[in-house]
């Protein structure tokens, strides 16, 4: 008798914390709106940017970080149900990243010139094919050592130590168009999906029957897409100056990741928007966001099941959320915090050596990630397999 007067207290709880979640949502999304339209000002004859500073975009940065601690705080001294924590945590992961963004997008602009290198740029050549010569012989010696039945492990890593050597291997621009480039870029998404399959697919398929979690990684993917994208250019509210006034639809040959694409660029300035899409993007992009929207779930199941993470999935989780900000895409972030609070003569050689796109460390970033999301992925899944905790999905709340 009293479970049964019980049930219905707690569906209405558990249905407030819903709603709470999805009012702070909601109310943020506005937010998101009103500012990526606030540009639309500058056509009456205001600043560019509606009144907008790189402050602003450190205050609501730490303002999402805040979220996210309290949020964690709030739900390990019980005062939070796991599926209202994770509503939290996401809100303060969007906070944050459209944080990171206004920041980057409002910054001053900083040029360097060829003199500000640290070392010259015939340096890059050795560079590059020593790193990638010994991730090739890491990769492989690593590989037979520690994981003799599971070849896929070394394929990965030689995929990766190409990936850092290519541009450097063949003469000239014949590099930016030639098979072999496309080939490693096409066959990464490939490799990765199969190692994912074979060795965490099965648990995968379990967490993700799981709505909560799910969904949770679900945006979390999307998070990290935007952030990604915007922060290296792709996509932008705030037009630059030098802009034409009409909208502009046009496809162009560009180099990303290694070869060239054919690249969609879109501009209206009446939204303002800039928008560009290409091959390559998709792919670099699709799979890192994926990679970390599936880390994201695994968390997400965890903590629906109430089951005490460990050190792994706490490793795991910080990996995901650190290791997305260290794609490439944030090179250009951090040059221009040192900027502004160190000046030029520090961002300098950060900018030569990480955001240069001839710098053999700037595709290093992007092979190291999703060699980091992979193996959290699946280090994570294996030692939740040998502590014995249960995979089944059931509902926490």
């Amino acid at each position: 008798m009293s479970s049964k007067r019980r049930r219905p207290r707690d569906e209405a709880i558990h249905g407030c914390s819903h709603c709470g979640a999805f009012r702070l949502l909601s109310a943020f999304v506005f937010a998101v709106l009103v500012l990526a339209h606030t540009p639309v000002v500058s056509a009456h004859g205001t600043t560019a940017t509606g009144g907008l500073a790189h402050g602003h975009g450190t205050f609501l940065a730490l303002g999402g970080l805040g979220v996210i601690a309290a949020t964690i705080v709030y739900k390990r001294i019980g005062r939070l149900s796991p599926t209202a924590a994770l509503s939290g945590v996401f809100v303060g992961l969007v906070m944050t990243a459209l944080g990171a963004i206004l920041f980057e997008a409002l910054s001053p602009e900083t040029t360097y010139s060829g003199a500000t290198m640290p070392f010259p740029r015939s340096w890059y050549l050795p560079l590059a094919l020593s790193v990638g010569f010994l991730v090739i012989v890491a990769s492989l010696v690593i590989g037979r050592l520690r994981w003799p039945t599971r070849p896929r492990y070394s394929f990965l890593g030689i995929l990766a130590g190409l990936w850092i050597a290519y541009p450097y291997l063949l003469p000239g621009n014949a590099s930016d168009s030639h098979p072999l480039g496309y080939a490693i870029v096409l066959g990464t998404p490939i490799l990765v999906g199969y190692v994912v399959w074979k060795d965490v697919g099965t648990v995968l398929r379990s967490v993700l029957r799981d709505r909560a979690a799910r969904w949770f990684g679900i945006g979390v993917g999307i998070v990290v897409a935007l952030f990604f994208v915007s922060i290296t250019g792709y996509l932008s509210f705030f037009p630059e100056e030098g802009l034409p006034h009409e909208r502009v639809v046009v496809v162009l040959p560009a180099i990303y990741q290694l070869v060239t694409w054919p690249t969609l660029e879109v501009y209206l300035p009446h939204v303002p928007l800039f928008v560009a899409i290409s091959p390559g993007q998709l792919i670099v992009v699709g799979l890192l966001s994926t990679l970390v929207g599936l880390n994201a779930a695994v968390i997400a199941r965890h903590w629906r099941v109430e089951e005490r993470a460990g050190m792994t999935q706490s490793t795991a989780g910080a990996g995901a959320i650190v290791g997305s900000c260290t794609c490439g895409c944030c090179g250009p972030l951090v040059a221009k915090v040192a900027v502004l609070s160190a000046g030029p003569s520090i961002a300098a050689p950060l900018y030569w050596v990480f955001v240069d796109t001839a710098s053999p460390l700037s595709a290093l970033f992007i092979v190291a990630s999703i060699v980091l999301f992979v193996g959290s992925l699946v280090y994570s899944v294996e030692t939740a397999r040998q502590s014995g905790e249960s995979t089944a999905v059931i509902p926490a709340d």
